[in-house]
């Protein structure tokens, strides 16, 4: 950390700083920039609409976490996002007087937190919210697994969730967004500019010391965007071994609909997880994520990635093409352009057949520039730069 950095993070631990984070109910990779949030600001208050104890890091869990009335709702914990209709209530009854700078972290309602003159909001936004913009097909449209009343209602809960998220972006000073690809949501969206900073990889947890061995590997929450389900019907078609690392609201069907050639690990712990990235041919990734920090941690193994061509997937791999056109000097990965089985199954072919040309070192050297101390400095400089602008 430079001497700058080190003279603003005095600076910082100087104020009176409030966290929002949507809910605590798991170590993802929103969590994963809120650690770093609570590390730079460790006298920090951390707010949120609910939390599950013990589901987050240490270092999470060590502030003084405050959550709204949504924690005592029936069956919250497990069924939360039953519940969207009533989170900017939630968010709106955070109590955020007296505070010097709001650090609010958001994939849904945390950008919309009230905050009063002359408190200054930051926010830095993973996506507008998901659930009724970009991924509102995915999740409530002809082919999800909503039904009955709830699909009934949801398209008028839906544009009123819209209109709430335009409205109260109003309430923010400054907009940090995890990618280009967010970026320019916001701007769609919102019609407002917003600094890129990366989403962190923490690059000290991987390394290249494994063989690659015979498997792929899938380490994700079990969500509908994610799009596990196109995965697991190419891997029954091409019967290559796959493992799953991952729990979530999906998981019993897809496993139903697997073939023996997958396996389904639930959560692991850190040196497992370690391993099985440094031992696996590749990473398939095969939704449209906002970011998406498991790309960087399969290349901070050394490992490639197939991905799906869209979204910030783009920021972070480098595509076999521009290796073999002589734009770059190695590649870490190959993208499939349709959601398909046969996309995805010719994604993996053509990386099989140009896996010789692999070179581990650079992959890994590719992924350091996304370092976790890395994001920590552009944060810490970036809301530095913005206190001073705002006095």
């Amino acid at each position: 950390m430079t001497s700058e950095v080190q003279e603003n993070q005095k600076v910082l631990s100087s104020l009176r700083v409030a966290l929002v984070h949507d809910w605590l109910t798991g170590m993802r990779g929103g969590e994963k920039c809120l650690e770093v949030f609570c590390e730079i600001f460790p006298q920090a208050d951390l707010f949120t609409l609910l939390h599950v104890k013990g589901s987050v890091s240490p270092t999470i869990e060590k502030h003084r976490i405050r959550t709204t009335w949504a924690q005592h709702l029936p069956g919250v914990e497990k069924k939360y996002r039953h519940y969207l209709p009533f989170f900017p209530l939630a968010v709106r009854s955070i109590d955020l007087k007296g505070y010097d700078l709001v650090l609010s972290s958001s994939h849904c309602v945390a950008k919309g937190c009230r905050v009063y003159p002359p408190t200054l909001h930051i926010s830095y936004v993973f996506t507008p919210i998901r659930y009724v913009w970009d991924m509102y097909d995915i999740y409530f449209g002809k082919d999800s697994s909503v039904g009955g009343l709830v699909k009934m209602i949801i398209p008028a809960v839906a544009a009123g969730l819209r209109r709430w998220d335009v409205w109260s972006n109003k309430g923010v000073d400054y907009f940090l967004a995890d990618s280009e690809n967010v970026r320019r949501r916001i701007q769609k969206y919102y019609q407002r500019e917003a600094e890129v900073i990366p989403v962190p990889v923490d690059t000290s947890l991987f390394d290249l010391t494994f063989q690659p061995q015979d498997y792929y590997l899938i380490v994700t929450a079990l969500a509908p965007y994610k799009r596990i389900d196109l995965a697991v019907r190419a891997f029954n078609r091409n019967k290559k071994p796959l493992v799953v690392v991952g729990t979530g609201p999906l998981m019993a069907s897809l496993q139903k609909e697997s073939g023996k050639n997958i396996s389904w690990l639930g959560w692991q712990p850190a040196e497992n997880l370690k391993k099985l990235y440094g031992e696996c041919r590749a990473l398939i990734f095969p939704g449209e994520e906002d970011a998406g920090i498991t790309p960087l941690e399969a290349q901070a193994s050394g490992r490639p990635v197939v991905a799906f061509g869209r979204g910030g997937a783009l920021e972070t791999v480098v595509p076999l093409e521009e290796y073999l056109d002589g734009r770059k000097d190695f590649f870490s990965g190959t993208f499939f352009q349709e959601q398909t089985e046969t996309a995805l199954m010719e994604a993996v072919e053509r990386l099989e057949q140009h896996a010789h040309l692999l070179n581990p070192s650079k992959i890994r050297n590719h992924a350091l520039q996304f370092d976790r101390e890395v994001f920590k400095e552009r944060i810490i400089q970036s809301i530095s730069e913005k206190i001073r602008n705002s006095n």
